[in-house]
């Protein structure tokens, strides 16, 4: 009785492991359900700061993977960028962190679409280790942020979701290492 409990748990753990990826002690599931539609995991990485400072862990969900991040960053499909920290990190620093990643990736969008980001800036918060933030593009609905599980603000339009996306998989992300998980290389 006690060998086959022990079993039974071992084939349900190891299962579990089949549906959900794990880095630097942060799990998320290998699929995403957004506005109806499975998206599956395409990558996860971990942002770095300096040398050694974890900041988050972040995951990219889409409708169709793909190892090119051009591909990923153009295709009209939803996307589900999820990041969970792994320390605290004040509105400020967030705020600074993306706004330095739009201006290396997306400059022109950033200037002709400032009030935009100005919202989306404003509406972050601060974070504490274990707390999630998420942004979600659906055509035809737009890019909606998400912080700590509420939806606080959709911005219209694919071309704002593909500045805010550029982020993580333009030209500059925040670590080539980063862009390189997140596009399951």
């Amino acid at each position: 009785m006690r060998k086959t409990f022990c079993l039974t748990v071992f084939v349900f753990a190891a299962a579990l492991n089949l549906l959900a990826a794990t880095v630097s002690g942060v799990t998320f599931p290998d699929t995403a359900t957004v506005d109806g539609k499975s998206l599956a995991l395409n990558g996860m990485g971990v942002r770095v700061k300096g040398m050694f400072f974890k900041v988050y862990v972040a995951g990219l969900y889409v409708e169709q993977k793909s190892k090119d991040a051009a591909t990923l960053l153009t295709s009209d499909q939803t996307k589900h960028l999820l990041m969970q920290f792994t320390r605290a990190v004040s509105k400020d620093q967030l705020a600074d962190s993306l706004r330095e990643g739009l201006e290396a990736n997306a400059p022109e969008a950033l200037k002709s679409m400032k009030a935009d980001f100005d919202r989306v800036l404003d509406a972050m918060g601060s974070y504490n280790e274990g707390e999630q933030v998420a942004i979600t593009y659906v055509p035809g609905k737009g890019t909606t942020l998400s912080v700590k599980g509420k939806d606080t603000l959709t911005i219209p339009g694919k071309p704002f979701a593909d500045a805010i996306f550029s982020i993580w998989l333009g030209p500059k992300p925040p670590t080539s290492d980063l862009k390189k998980k997140l596009t399951g290389n």
